[in-house]
């Protein structure tokens, strides 16, 4: 139940965290990624937070046995798989300017590009799991 309570408070951050970085504005991620264009760097901030929070979570992961053990199903590597999974996230990002989890935030304002989003993000989830059952 805790568990459960944090999880969802921990979500809840991540989600004012997006919206308060303006990561739910597709216009503002194209900008950022336009990097030969109207490049707009403000999202830096925010890569940049993300990665110190990565770092920080990994220390804290190899200081823990218990982190460690509930992440060890976890598949270590670079593989085929993870190289063309990340070469269409990024392609999708770069085209769209959306990324699942500001999508899932973004539901509330009702934009139709982020609806088409979030229908065509679970029809690829379903083409994955018929693909990844075989």
């Amino acid at each position: 139940m805790i568990k459960n309570l944090v999880a969802g408070l921990l979500g809840l951050l991540f989600g004012f965290g997006l919206i308060i970085a303006n990561m739910t504005n597709p216009s503002k991620v194209l900008a950022f990624l336009d990097v030969s264009g109207e490049w707009d760097p403000s999202l830096a901030i925010v890569m940049a937070s993300a990665l110190i929070t990565l770092a920080a979570i990994q220390r804290l992961m190899e200081l823990s046995p218990e982190i460690q053990t509930s992440c060890d199903g976890v598949k270590q590597g670079i593989d085929r798989k993870l190289l063309i999974g990340s070469a269409i996230f990024g392609i999708g990002w770069g085209l769209s300017g959306i990324c699942p989890g500001p999508a899932l935030v973004g539901l509330s304002s009702g934009l139709p590009a982020i609806l088409v989003f979030i229908g065509a993000m679970f029809v690829g989830f379903v083409i994955f799991n018929r693909f990844h059952q075989r």
